[in-house]
């Protein structure tokens, strides 16, 4: 279908503002532009029943890591470890806030953002470290933070789905922490990717191939880099013993059939899978919920199934 109103009207919007592509800026500029574009087309962000801000253990230093938990906190709760996009070289644990609040209350559940070191002063695999420290102290402080550990998932858009999908690997060959579900939100899985979807989406007001390329290109110092499977999931020898997932992809979106294709590999692999895509919708819809109505249908799909697994 063609693009959705509501986001041809973004992109329109963007369009006639001569609102530059964040590759055309420096990092430090698009981080900015990006903090402040997300936060405009989140919507109101939902009150949580306690917002906890901790510092963490991790392989470079200490991480921020923030919890939020939801208003009834009877008994163990599950939880969900949500890594926040950005290609790896924008966003903060404020980028997915709206989102962590919503899956909160929606899941009821406690969820962790962590403050992951950025590309390019931090390239590859650094990002992917930091989160599987963040995923194993959460297991190992379950009794402190009143969660289960034998419900815990994980799950990110966009590069964050791309660290999601990393992670479960490692958990997976280094025994643990034992990961009851992923979600994974228009996920980048091959560093290599020559696809329909890649090729076709050229458009300098939407999220495009050469956005693809910048990040990338700030997140690997070396290309050879893209060819780890904790880079690109997607060329992983095996995917057998990964938890279930969710895959939410975006027909206009340049990682739409590498997301896809992720989700066949899982299938291929005996995984089970539930894949949804949004028709119409552009990259980066999930975190656009105050302003695009896929975007808030898709957060509340991703809850429904986050629910499912985490029961």
């Amino acid at each position: 279908m063609p693009l959705h109103p509501q986001a041809e009207a973004l992109r329109a919007q963007r369009a006639r503002a001569g609102t530059p592509p964040l590759y055309t800026l420096t990092p430090a500029e698009a981080r900015a532009a990006d903090l402040a574009d997300i936060r405009a087309a989140a919507g109101n962000p939902e009150p949580v029943g306690a917002v906890e801000e901790h510092r963490i253990p991790g392989p470079g230093g200490e991480l921020a890591l923030r919890l939020y938990r939801p208003a009834d906190t009877a008994g163990r709760l599950p939880a969900l470890l949500y890594l926040f996009g950005g290609g790896w070289t924008l966003g903060s644990p404020d980028t997915s806030d709206a989102i962590c609040r919503r899956l909160t209350n929606a899941v009821g559940c406690v969820t962790a953002s962590v403050g992951y070191r950025l590309a390019p002063e931090h390239p590859f695999p650094a990002a992917v470290h930091d989160c599987r420290a963040a995923a194993r102290w959460l297991a190992e402080h379950a009794d402190t933070l009143g969660i289960d550990p034998a419900r815990l998932a994980v799950g990110g858009d966009s590069a964050g789905g791309n660290l999601t999908a990393a992670l479960t690997l490692l958990a997976r060959d280094e025994g643990g922490p034992a990961l009851r579900h992923q979600l994974l939100v228009y996920p980048n899985t091959d560093y290599r990717a020559d696809t329909p979807s890649l090729r076709e989406h050229d458009d300098p007001a939407l999220f495009n191939r050469r956005s693809v390329a910048w990040y990338w290109g700030h997140y690997l110092a070396d290309p050879a880099d893209g060819d780890h499977p904790h880079a690109s999931p997607l060329r992983a020898a095996d995917l057998a013993g990964l938890p279930p997932a969710t895959v939410i992809t975006a027909e206009y979106d340049p990682l739409r059939d590498e997301g896809e294709q992720y989700a066949e590999a899982l299938r291929a692999a005996g995984v089970p899978v539930e894949a949804r895509r949004y028709a119409g919708m552009p990259h980066g819809f999930f975190a656009m919920a105050g302003v695009l109505d896929a975007g808030a249908e898709a957060q509340q799909y991703a809850a429904q199934r986050l629910r499912e697994a985490l029961r």
